[in-house]
């Protein structure tokens, strides 16, 4: 197991992000991938029940991608935990490969749950976590949105359900980074709306800064004492985080990286970062 700082593994996390994009030679969701490293890192290292070489383990939580398109952050998450090798992540975007632009499902490989259409991971996952309550089962779903997806119904359906049922194992992480596919998403919503929102919706809501580990691994914590309601843990990000050229630029929420934008990103990384394609090894829960 390697033996990183946190801050550490968030920059080797964002290092395989940008190895992957640009070894793929395809335009990729970088930007809202990179906005939710620090919220799935601590996720899968702190939190999460999972066992990465035991990925069908009966004991596992359940953590599904709503916002799909930010496969690449996800899939560089399982990879640094261990789900599958270097060699693996490298058939990325290539011809035949189930690693592809939007999550599909292969529980052999870390991926719970296919999603591409927005505002459908809530739902699926709520039906899990219900699931699971039936079975009597001492076990959470985690599903991470965008606050561009917020924009759609379904989602509100969903957390009306939720709320109705007590579903207090499922716990909703928006990633508020700001910015849909087409611009700023402020004139739709803001963090004061999707705190009340949620919140009028009978939900548990708390707010943190989506790249501070003790505020996420705290919000998280907590989450898991609410026994009668699910949880909205509303997150501020930045999109495009670590790469200064890249934050709060929506021209890098779909993008290709280049050789010339490649130096720029490992630069602006820096030799810290070290070797990218390792793992932390396993976490058992």
């Amino acid at each position: 197991m390697i033996n990183t700082s946190f801050e550490e593994s968030c920059a080797r996390i964002r290092r395989i992000i940008v190895d992957t994009a640009f070894r793929c030679g395809q335009s990729a969701h970088i930007g809202g991938s990179l906005s939710m490293v620090e919220l799935l890192n601590t996720l899968f290292g702190d939190v999460l029940a999972h066992r990465p070489h035991q990925p069908q383990w009966d004991g596992r939580d359940i953590f599904i991608l709503s916002k799909g398109h930010a496969v690449l952050g996800y899939l560089a998450v399982l990879h640094h935990f261990g789900y599958f090798d270097a060699e693996k992540l490298a058939t990325f975007q290539t011809n035949g490969s189930d690693l592809i632009a939007h999550p599909v499902k292969k529980v052999a490989l870390g991926i719970e749950s296919s999603n591409g259409s927005l505002g459908q991971g809530l739902a699926y996952g709520m039906g899990v976590a219900l699931g699971m309550r039936k079975r009597k089962q001492d076990r959470r779903v985690y599903v991470l949105l965008g606050d561009g997806e917020c924009n759609e119904g379904s989602v509100w359906e969903s957390a009306a359900s939720a709320s109705e049922m007590g579903v207090g194992n499922l716990t909703a992480i928006i990633d508020e980074n700001g910015f849909r596919n087409d611009g700023p998403n402020a004139t739709y919503t803001n963090r004061i709306a999707l705190t009340n929102i949620w919140r009028a919706f009978g939900w548990n809501v708390i707010n943190v800064d989506g790249h501070d580990h003790q505020q996420i691994q705290s919000a998280l914590q907590q989450a898991k004492q609410v026994a009668d309601m699910p949880t909205a843990i509303v997150a501020r990000t930045v999109k495009g985080k670590g790469l200064p050229f890249m934050e709060n630029n929506n021209d890098w929420h779909h993008n290709r990286i280049t050789g010339t934008i490649y130096e720029e990103c490992l630069k602006a990384l820096g030799e810290s970062t070290g070797p990218a394609l390792e793992t932390e090894g396993e976490f058992r829960g």
